[in-house]
């Protein structure tokens, strides 16, 4: 919860828009200033102060515990020009908040962190545990010193300017290792933890075997990914316990998919059970790994549990991210964040240049030209496969005519694939027509380099005998000349020559233009490959210069009565 504290009239104003925007996320602490910040400060994971920075100071001074306690701190100025992340700038998300407050406020954000302020990820901002002198080597990575990466597991990770050696090191380990001087212990989430228990079996027994054979193995707590089980024990409080006071999710399989899993030792004993010769071996294997610890048994007398170790392989990242139509207002802030949590960067030439900017340095970027889509899909699957966090770029959506598709068709199940919405074509063109796409639509691509021009003509053909609205892609290049007229020739045998067209070039660029005319009046010269063509249904109208599709047809009869 995000606690809310003003002390004046503007700043109660900036406070309830905040909190309007996020009425979830946010309470509104009233009363005197100070009492307010106390409150909140014991209550709230962060606050937004619309008050003076040196206010905020002098009364959250006697407050402060330490960096991992304290919630984070974000202060509005009386003007609301500034949104400043005072505390809690990595530990307590006030960084982050402060960019928020900032878009919706439309102040400026204010960070102050060092490694914000040069565009480097933060050590304790990587989503991994982390353990050791941070501040020491952030502050070496900072001043350029050499720091070592030292990656006993495969993991991705943003770029980071890290050397092969260094007197500063990064080790990147499930191990149960102390930090040594000068070094940051990165804990990612590579082990699973298989687990079976008889009905009954107590927490604490099954708690405290699964941290003996961590322990024991020489392995981290913190790098536990999630506990396994058979479906049949997904209930069992001591196994749902257990994984809620390790702060992991408990996943379980059927006894049919664990039957399936090959085993060093399987057991009567679940067989009978619960339809499987292993609960604790197979339920750690699924998906494959290296089994570090066997099963064992917890050492009470009758043992009413077991447990297993896996070790389950990095896996590399790629997600797939729609830049949209073109405005940078209109890329979404997940493909930011994408964008800068990848190592690796994939993309057409053209749209590489439009996020250029936003990449964290250090970003490996391979661009190539038009005509390589099947390539860049490769590329970006085999650099996902090498275990590396990959961003693969398209215009618009990434699923709607780009490179999702060549991507997955690439992929198998070895990588975690992330798609990232973007503003398509159509919608953009749409929104600047106005409202075309009110009713039942289509999207039709009609570059026939990829699909035979018989199968697109069919498909034409069906939208037009559906009375969809259709929205032409790709529709007329030097080389592809005819293919518009004669789509716009199939459409006008259902339609009348005055069905309203929106043709669109360059949506939501700086050279953006538009038009609304008719099926009978377009002329295809006009039209290239950077244009969308939206072609109404008959029920579609031109009304106030802007193109409108009703939802249901009661309105047309409406419209036609009052004429």
């Amino acid at each position: 919860m995000i606690g809310l504290i003003s002390a004046t009239a503007a700043g109660a104003a900036a406070r309830d828009r905040l909190a309007a925007a996020w009425p979830d996320r946010t309470r509104v602490y009233e009363g005197p200033v100070g009492d307010a910040v106390r409150t909140a400060f014991a209550q709230c994971e962060q606050l937004v102060c619309f008050l003076a920075t040196g206010a905020v100071v002098r009364l959250v001074a006697p407050l402060l515990s330490g960096k991992t306690e304290d919630p984070g701190v974000v202060c509005v100025d009386e003007g609301g020009r500034f949104a400043v992340s005072l505390l809690g700038g990595h530990a307590g998300g006030a960084n982050e908040l402060a960019r928020e407050v900032g878009e919706v406020l439309g102040a400026e954000p204010v960070v102050t962190t060092a490694t914000d302020a040069v565009d480097l990820p933060g050590l304790d901002t990587l989503g991994l545990p982390v353990e050791g002198d941070v501040a020491a080597v952030s502050r070496a990575l900072l001043d350029g010193e050499a720091v070592a990466l030292r990656a006993e597991v495969a993991w991705p990770l943003p770029p980071l300017p890290v050397a092969d050696e260094g007197s500063y090191t990064i080790r990147l380990t499930d191990r149960l290792v102390e930090p040594a001087g000068r070094e940051v212990v990165l804990r990612p989430p590579t082990l699973v933890v298989g687990v079976g228990a008889s009905k009954g079996a107590p927490v604490e027994e099954v708690l405290g075997l699964v941290e003996d054979a961590l322990r024991e193995a020489g392995l981290s707590v913190a790098s536990v990914a999630g506990l396994a089980t058979v479906d049949a024990k997904a209930g069992e409080p001591g196994i749902v316990e257990a994984a809620r006071r390790l702060g992991v999710p408990l996943v379980t399989y059927s006894a049919g998919e664990l039957a399936g899993v090959e085993v060093p030792n399987p057991s009567d004993a679940p067989l009978a059970a619960v339809g499987t010769p292993s609960v604790a071996e197979a339920a750690a294997l699924v998906g494959g790994g290296e089994l570090l610890v066997p099963k064992r048994k917890s050492a009470a007398s009758p043992a009413m549990a077991t447990c297993a170790v896996v070790r389950r392989p990095g896996r590399g990242r790629l997600a797939v991210v729609g830049l949209g139509p073109g405005a940078r207002d209109l890329l979404t802030p997940r493909a930011k964040a994408e964008l800068r949590r990848a190592r690796v960067l994939v993309g057409l030439d053209q749209y590489v240049d439009q996020i250029r900017d936003l990449l964290r340095p250090g970003t490996l970027i391979l661009e190539s030209g038009l005509g390589a889509e099947e390539e860049r899909a490769r590329t970006a699957v085999e650099e996902a496969r090498k275990g590396q966090a990959v961003a693969l770029i398209g215009s618009g959506d990434a699923g709607v005519y780009a490179m999702a598709s060549p991507a997955l068709a690439e992929a198998s199940d070895d990588i975690d694939v992330v798609g990232v919405p973007g503003v398509t074509a159509a919608l953009a063109a749409g929104a600047i027509l106005g409202a075309p796409l009110g009713h039942d639509h289509v999207s039709i691509s009609l570059s026939d380099l990829h699909t035979p021009w018989e199968v697109i003509e069919r498909r034409v053909r069906a939208a037009a005998e559906a009375d969809l609205v259709v929205t032409f892609y790709n529709p007329r290049s030097r080389g592809r000349d005819w293919q518009l007229p004669k789509a716009l020739g199939i459409l006008a045998e259902h339609r009348t020559p005055l069905t309203p067209v929106g043709v669109v070039r360059n949506a939501s660029r700086p050279d953006e233009s538009s038009r609304l005319t008719t099926l009978g009046a377009l002329d295809p010269a006009t039209v290239d490959m950077m244009t969308v063509v939206t072609v109404g249904n008959t029920a579609t109208r031109d009304i106030a210069g802007r193109m409108v599709t009703p939802r249901g047809y009661r309105w047309q009869s409406a419209q036609e009565g009052a004429e």
